[in-house]
């Protein structure tokens, strides 16, 4: 299986170095989307052995994915991780969630940040969980955290899905993708991971007011169009999230995910 990471980043100089290494450990091709960064993000990977695709200007979330799925996609890849640029998941756990994707081909893998979560700010967590109502209403299924950035998306799923709608939906996107993933066929599966504060002093380009009402109204617009889905909203509420407690794999596995790449070079 040919797997590729793709590390969206905007204004990340002070982690994006240490996220680039990690992932590049534990995955041989990994492809930074620098999205019309200010502040040195990409000269801070120099001489990493990453592919770094560049925008000119700010694109959001949205653009930045796209991008890289677009990348992987042209260079064969049979799945694509994806986490964030800041250092709030851990490039370590790639391995655990590859795993889980090798169990289940047909779903669409999220890092749920389940452990230590109860130490996020009140805010965040209510936040997160009134997210989770409403996209696994529109989803039809039980989600543990559908706002996480650190998830595995099959090559089959992308090659619908890998443009967004609107490319400046910013963070909507990822939700939309789970709605979309689910109408598809393929449902969402969690992997627990640890919940990680950003660090010290970084400003989050994530505005829970502003983010969340964007999220309620592109899922107001499924519902309505799908006659308010009351299905989608029982299974969301009698059913369980599917969390898979999927173990680091051995070294035969490990290796797995590693194959099929002599190594990219910086563009």
């Amino acid at each position: 299986m040919n797997v590729v990471v793709v590390i969206p980043a905007y204004n990340e100089s002070r982690t994006i170095r240490d996220v680039a290494q990690r992932a590049r450990v534990q995955c041989a091709r990994v492809a930074v989307v620098d999205d019309g960064s200010v502040d040195g993000t990409a000269e801070a990977i120099s001489g990493l052995p990453v592919t770094v695709l560049r925008h000119e200007r700010n694109q959001g979330k949205a653009g930045a994915l796209a991008t890289g799925f677009e990348w992987a996609l042209a260079a064969g890849a049979d799945a694509v991780v994806t986490l964030d640029g800041d250092g709030q998941h851990r490039p370590e756990d790639i391995p655990r969630l590859l795993a889980a994707a090798q169990q289940h081909p047909d779903c669409l893998v999220i890092g749920a940040r389940l452990e230590g979560r109860e130490a996020y700010p009140r805010a965040r967590n209510f936040a997160n969980g009134f997210a989770d109502f409403w996209i696994a209403w529109a989803s039809g299924q039980a989600l543990a955290d559908s706002q996480s950035g650190e998830r595995v998306y099959p090559a089959g799923l992308l090659r619908r899905i890998a443009r967004p709608r609107d490319r400046d939906a910013g963070f909507t996107f990822e939700s939309e993708v789970v709605i979309r993933a689910a109408r598809q066929g393929y449902p969402t599966i969690a992997v627990p991971i640890a919940a990680i504060h950003k660090p010290e002093g970084r400003r989050s380009h994530f505005r829970p007011v502003r983010d969340i009402a964007r999220i309620v109204i592109m899922v107001a617009g499924y519902l309505l169009r799908s006659g308010m889905n009351p299905g989608g909203l029982v299974r969301s509420l009698r059913c369980a999230p599917r969390i898979v407690a999927a173990p680091a794999p051995g070294a035969r596995a490990a290796a797995w995910h590693r194959e099929g790449a002599a190594g990219p070079t910086s563009d």
